[in-house]
């Protein structure tokens, strides 16, 4: 396993050096149904979970962190003109491909209801054209590490609510997990409703809403399961999205390699630390976040020199990886979607759940090679202000 160097700039071990990728020869391909774009190329996608996609002549809509708040992440979605405003949870974004870029979990109630959503619309996008991705982030492994520190109590909730219906649906998974964004409100407010002042005193409650966590998200749960059919690094075209950062030591260890070990062992019933194959300690919430640690600093705080190695290691990692430019989470950005070196790396969380800054959504939106924020100067989202990079 590769040796790592957290939240350092030291040179690379000699067995370390980036390469350039080569990418698997084998593929699935995503092509439009829509009879006005005959001429698209199809989506063509690589490793499983996908690593490596090529999107034609598609629009690239990113969104940030969402930790469970289900309104800000719909009010994200319709900002990127990707879901309807009517409440019915409908695709409006054609041939579009739509990338989350982790912590859906965690610090909100509506986390299971975030992933319901981002399954349905990515069904509706393949049957235009587009597509729906999710990358991992540190609290969707912590989850499946049964780490439970940052989960909201009303989460907890949720599983209970989740597991219950499931049984109504007999353990049809995929029709269940689908449709769980269209029933879930219901079942929160019928929870809301005769809910009382003792329940918070409920200690079986309490503990009865723990085990239901853990049965979902445990390595081999159902949920822990639906996780694993995402990655921690995702490339589209010349973009490449992970949830902290990338380094070049992780493309030296292979990117798609760390996609398949993390994915194994969410899906292994063992427990964690027997597992004979453990994931790539990286994608455990280390020294993936370097990028967007040393990014959110002031760039006034960095030494000249440290700023050029800083940049001269992004370089080699999108060499490495065979990208433009990166585009990260996990951070909070005070001044909303921004980039760094040259537009090299782009942060697109905001914090704009509840539970963590309670902000105004914003979106990356990208167009080949160019890259734009939308934001809003409003308490709506009526009107954008679009903020245009290259």
């Amino acid at each position: 396993m590769a040796s790592l160097y957290l939240n350092s700039l030291l040179p690379l071990p000699p067995n370390s050096h980036p390469h350039k990728l080569i990418e698997p020869s084998s593929s699935s391909l995503l092509s439009s149904s829509n009879s006005n774009e005959v001429s698209l190329k199809p989506i063509v996608i690589n490793g499983d979970p996908p690593t490596f996609v090529s999107a034609p002549s598609r629009r690239i809509i990113a969104v940030g962190d969402l930790h469970g708040d289900l309104g800000k992440a719909r009010d994200a979605l319709q900002m990127g003109g990707v879901l309807s405003s009517d409440g019915r949870d409908q695709w409006i974004g054609q041939d579009t491909v739509l990338v989350q870029v982790g912590d859906i979990l965690d610090r909100g109630d509506d986390e299971i209801a975030i992933l319901s959503l981002l399954r349905s619309l990515d069904v509706q996008a393949k049957a235009n054209g587009g597509a729906v991705f999710q990358v991992n982030g540190n609290h969707e492994t912590m989850n499946v590490e049964g780490d439970f520190r940052y989960v909201d109590a009303r989460a907890f909730d949720e599983c209970t609510d989740f597991l219950d219906y499931l049984q109504d649906y007999g353990q049809d998974w995929d029709k269940a997990f689908t449709n769980w964004i269209s029933e879930s409100r219901q079942w929160k407010e019928d929870r809301r409703s005769s809910q009382t002042y003792w329940d918070q005193w409920n200690v079986v409650k309490r503990q009865k809403g723990v085990i239901a966590r853990s049965i979902l998200f445990r390595p081999g749960g159902r949920l822990a399961c639906e996780l694993a059919r995402h990655g921690v690094v995702l490339r589209i075209n010349n973009w490449v999205f992970c949830h902290g950062g990338l380094l070049p030591h992780h493309v030296a260890y292979g990117v798609e390699r760390i996609n398949r070990e993390v994915s194994t062992w969410m899906r292994s019933a063992t427990n964690y630390e027997d597992s004979p194959q453990m994931p790539f300690i990286a994608t455990r919430g280390y020294d993936s976040v370097v990028w967007s640690r040393l990014y959110s600093r002031e760039t006034s705080e960095l030494a000249d020199y440290q700023i050029e190695q800083v940049s001269r290691i992004l370089q080699d990692t999108l060499e490495a990886v065979g990208a433009k430019a990166m585009v990260v989470g996990h951070t909070p950005q005070l001044s909303g979607v921004n980039c760094e070196y040259g537009c090299g790396i782009w942060r697109v969380d905001v914090g704009m759940s509840s539970g963590v800054l309670d902000s105004r959504p914003e979106v990356l939106a990208i167009t080949g090679d160019k890259a734009r924020v939308i934001r809003s100067n409003r308490d709506t989202f009526h009107e954008l202000e679009v903020a245009d990079y290259i």
